[in-house]
This record gives structure tokens, C-alpha cells and sequence, in this order.
């Protein structure tokens, strides 16, 4: 309904006028206003879409009201009233943005023509505005849903993420995470109450359902901790369904610090939503009993010390045979993909674990887009076991060849002790017979060679000091007979140790 606000300092004209524009608009909703002042205090109220304002009234006249209400309400629209000799007036009030004007005094007909023809024109503006804030409306969702699907499954989009969260100007933290509402079959119009619930919050994102499941990022209120912040809202989304369906569930990812690592919160969430037969219809993933904590008929190998165990060992085509007869278990089952893929999950998770507790840097393991079939499951599985197998293998190479330096250096400088290779298992933590295998495969010698090589050469070094007896450059380099030293060094070196010395001396 339009509204329209008559003001003039006389009753007459503000009564005659009414009675007018009543006849001629039926639905429209008038006011009166006896000045300029009181005009002003009523834009506010009443809150107008139309004013016929009188240009002379005393204390604030016509145009001052005006400029005073488009000030504060640029929106309404203003036609001006005057007398023959006051049309000096109207320069002003059309600088002012005023639609129209009439004469005093006007005839019926002119005053419904003018009035009709800027109701008119608001009428369209409003039309024209509705059409625009509803594509504005659309064109957020959209930006909302492109969004949740970069972050999520990292899709790629023209617009690049930070441009569109800006475009939402929805204000976020850096504390953040996800719900991922499961919506039975059937139950899809809940979509647009959970969207107002969320969009009234003004704290968060809502996706699209994709299959029966609905990811919403949720900002963290720091007045509120998060656990009852959540539990708050997941109770709001649950009530908001009629249906008291099984289906019904809500799972609940961990906080994160950035958008980088949302992703990761989403993977929480799904393995917090895994089981939806609990009495409560929410779970927070921090409340998840540990890997294995409900049988569903497949043996869990990956619960096991010897899983662990293989992936120390770095036996990796056998964790991926494990996966894939994991995966075809499930198929022939006819369990979801959703299911299927939360299970693979628990064994790359348990394998990055493992991992980590042996120093290597591996980020947690998320598929970065939404799985829609099992062949899509296994080609993104084992792109993921091929990048972690490349980690372990680098880790390992650089690791080796680290400790063995470690190892070559340790010998060089202690050469003189008496050192076994048990000694040397326990100084890198490595057995022994590993520690024999590497000087081979590295050196093409034994240990007790290359132990050999370095106490000739700290004796060639010794020799050198013409001071030093051979027995004690003997005792120096580990040995404790002086003969024995001498026939070592001979076949090492080619001469005697007296020939040595004396070569050296020469030169």
C-alpha cells in the first residue's frame, strides 16, 4: 500500500485535499502534517512514499522541509504545492529533486492527474528495486554456493573466492568450521529454513544439498565457546523439521584457523556424521569413539599394530591392495559412496599418523572434491596413497643418507675405541645388520674395512710426528700390538710404517 503525506498550514486545503486523492485512490494511505517541522518528524514515523508539501508555511517553509527530509529519507519523492507568484520557488525545488508541482488553487482533475503519474513512477521504481534485490538475492546464493564448493571440494570457478566472500559482505573470523546436515529423501524443502536460520545469524555460509548432504560453514561467536555455539544450532536446524526421521543428522567438524584449512574441518565432519543411529542427532568429531569402534562386517586391518607396522616398513602396495579390496567390499555391499569413502579415510588417516609419529610432514588426508561414484573413489585414493608413498620414499633416501654420514663421521672421529656394529645400531637406532647392509650398498666395502681405511689414515697422520713411537701410534689408532698394526698398514698401504714415515720426513 502507498502512503502520501500531506502537509500545509491550512486545515482547508489539507481536508479538501484528502478528500480529493481519496476518492481517486482507494488504496492509498494519507497522512497530515501542519508545517515543516512536524513533516520532518512524521518522514520518520509514517514514513512515506509521496509528500505534497506547500512551499510558504511559517517557520521551516516548504523547501527547507524538503532539503531536511531528503537528507535523512532520499528515497521519497516530493510534489511541491504553490500560489501564481511564488513559481521562483520552483527552480529551487526542482535542484532539489522534487517529481512535480500544482498550482493553488488546482482542480480536481489536474491535482488526481499529477499525484496518479508520480505514484506512478514510485510504483515502478519499487517494482524495478524488488527485481533487483531479488537478483541480488540469487546472485549471492550463488556467490554463497560457489563458495562452499571452492573451499570444500576445490572446484574451480571464474570468480576467484576471496572476490566472492567480499561480494557476500557477510563477516567472518579466523576461528571456523563445518556442519554437514544429512536431509533424508523427501525432506529437501527444509532447504530454505535452514538457509534463513543460517542467513539470520548473519555468522555463516550455506552450500547447496548435494546427494543428501548439506555443508554450512559456521564463524565462531567468541562470546559463546564453540562446542555450545554448536550444539545450540544444531538442536535449532534439527526442530526445524516436522518429520522425525532416522535421517535426520548433523555432523560437526573441528575448528579451523584460515579458509585454508576448512577443508579439513569438512572431512571431520563427515566422519563425525558416519553413524546417524544415535539417540542424540548430532556429533561433534572430537566425540568420535577412536577408528573401529562399530563393526559393519569387514575385518579392520588398519586397527591393528601390524598395519602400523607396514607402513614403518613402507609396504606400500600392500596398504593399496588392503584399500582396494576395502573399496570393492563396500561396492558389492551396495553401501553409499559417502560410507565407503569415510571408511577409506580412517586408513589414510591412520597411515598419515604413522607417518607423522616418524617425522614426516604429511597433511591429513581430504579429497579435495565431492566423489560421486567408486571409480571417481579409487582414482582419488590412489592419487593420494602415490603422494604419500613419494613423501615416505624422500623422507627415507634423505634420512639414510643422513645417517649414514652420521655414521661415517662418528667412525672417522672414534676410530681409535673399540666400536661394534651393535654400538653403532644403538647410536642411530638402526639394527645392525641394516648398518652392514648399507656400507655395502653405499661403499662396496664392509664396515670393518671402512673402520680400517680410517685408522690408517689417522696413523699416515700420526706418522708424520717423527716424535710419536710406532707403539704408541699403535695404541693411538685402536691397535694393541704393534706388529699387527704394521702388517694392517702394509697390506693397506702398500710399505711398512717405517717407510712411511721416512717418506714422508723426506719430503
Amino acid at each position: 500500500m502507498m502512503k502520501l503525506l500531506l502537509v500545509d498550514d491550512e486545515q482547508i486545503e489539507r481536508e479538501g485535499m484528502q478528500a480529493i486523492l481519496e476518492n481517486s485512490f482507494s488504496t492509498l494511505l494519507i497522512e497530515q502534517a501542519r508545517n515543516g517541522q512536524e513533516a520532518a518528524e512524521m518522514a520518520r514515523t509514517f514514513q512515506p512514499d509521496l509528500i505534497l508539501m506547500d512551499i510558504k508555511m511559517p517557520g521551516i517553509n516548504g523547501l527547507e522541509a524538503v532539503k531536511m527530509i531528503k537528507g535523512e529519507f532520499p528515497d521519497i519523492q516530493f510534489i511541491m504545492v504553490t500560489a501564481y507568484d511564488t513559481v521562483e520557488y520552483l527552480h529551487q525545488a526542482i535542484k532539489l529533486g522534487v517529481k512535480d508541482y500544482l498550482l493553488k488553487p488546482s482542480r480536481a482533475s489536474d491535482i488526481v492527474s499529477v499525484v496518479g503519474k508520480v505514484l506512478e513512477k514510485i510504483e515502478a521504481e519499487h517494482l524495478s528495486l524488488e527485481k533487483r534485490r531479488i537478483q541480488q538475492q540469487k546472485t549471492l546464493a550463488l556467490a554463497e554456493t560457489d563458495i562452499i564448493t571452492q573451499l570444500l571440494f576445490d572446484h574451480v570457478h571464474d570468480v576467484h573466492v576471496d572476490l566472492l566472500v567480499e561480494m557476500l559482505e557477510i563477516p567472518y573470523t579466523t576461528d571456523m568450521y563445518v556442519m554437514l546436515l544429512l536431509v533424508p529423501a523427501g525432506e529437501e524443502h527444509i532447504y530454505p529454513l535452514v538457509k534463513e536460520k543460517i542467513r539470520s545469524r548473519k555468522s555463516g555460509w550455506i552450500g547447496a544439498i548435494y546427494g543428501n548432504q548439506l555443508p554450512i560453514i559456521i564463524c565462531c561467536d567468541h562470546e559463546k565457546t564453540y562446542r555450545s555455539q554448536a550444539m545450540n544450532l544444531a538442536r535449532e536446524l534439527i526442530s526445524l523439521s516436522k518429520a522425525k526421521t532416522d535421517g535426520w543428522f548433523i555432523g560437526i567438524g573441528s575448528v579451523c584457523k584460515s579458509l585454508k584449512e576448512i577443508r579439513q574441518s569438512y572431512q571431520h565432519a563427515l566422519i563425525a556424521s558416519m553413524d546417524t543411529s544415535l539417540p542424540v542427532k548430532y556429533r561433534f568429531y572430537e566425540d568420535v569413539p577412536k577408528i573401529g569402534n562399530k563393526s559393519d562386517g569387514k575385518p579392520r586391518i588398519h586397527q591393528r599394530k601390524e598395519f602400523s607396522d607396514q607402513i614403518r616398513f613402507g609396504e606400500w602396495e600392500y596398504i593399496k591392495r588392503y584399500v582396494s579390496e576395502m573399496i570393492t567390499y563396500y561396492e558389492k555391499k551396495g553401501t553409499s559412496i559417502h560410507y565407503t569413502q569415510q571408511r577409506v579415510l580412517e586408513v589414510l588417516w591412520v597411515a598419515a599418523r604413522v607417518m607423522s609419529e616418524l617425522g614426516m610432514e604429511v597433511e591429513t588426508p581430504v579429497y579435495s572434491y565431492e566423489l560421486k561414484n567408486v571409480s571417481e573413489l579409487k582414482r582419488a585414493t590412489d592419487h593420494m596413497f602415490e603422494g604419500m608413498k613419494q613423501l615416505y620414499v624422500i623422507h627415507y633416501n634423505r634420512l639414510e643418507a643422513d645417517t649414514f654420514q652420521k655414521l661415517k663421521q662418528y667412525i672417522f672421529e672414534h676410530s681409535h675405541e673399540d666400536i661394534s656394529l651393535e654400538s653403532l645400531g644403538q647410536l642411530v637406532e638402526l639394527s645392525p645388520i641394516y648398518i652392514s647392509k648399507m656400507f655395502k650398498e653405499k661403499l662396496g666395502i664392509n664396515y670393518i674395512d671402512f673402520l680400517t681405511q680410517c685408522r690408517m689414515e689417522k696413523a699416515k697422520a700420526l706418522l708424520g710426528d717423527s716424535k710419536k713411537s710406532i707403539k704408541e701410534i699403535t695404541f693411538e689408532t685402536g691397535y694393541h700390538d704393534p706388529n699387527y698394526f704394521s702388517k694392517v698398514f702394509k697390506k693397506m698401504c702398500g710399505i711398512t710404517p717405517m717407510e712411511y714415515r721416512k717418506s714422508v720426513l723426506r719430503k
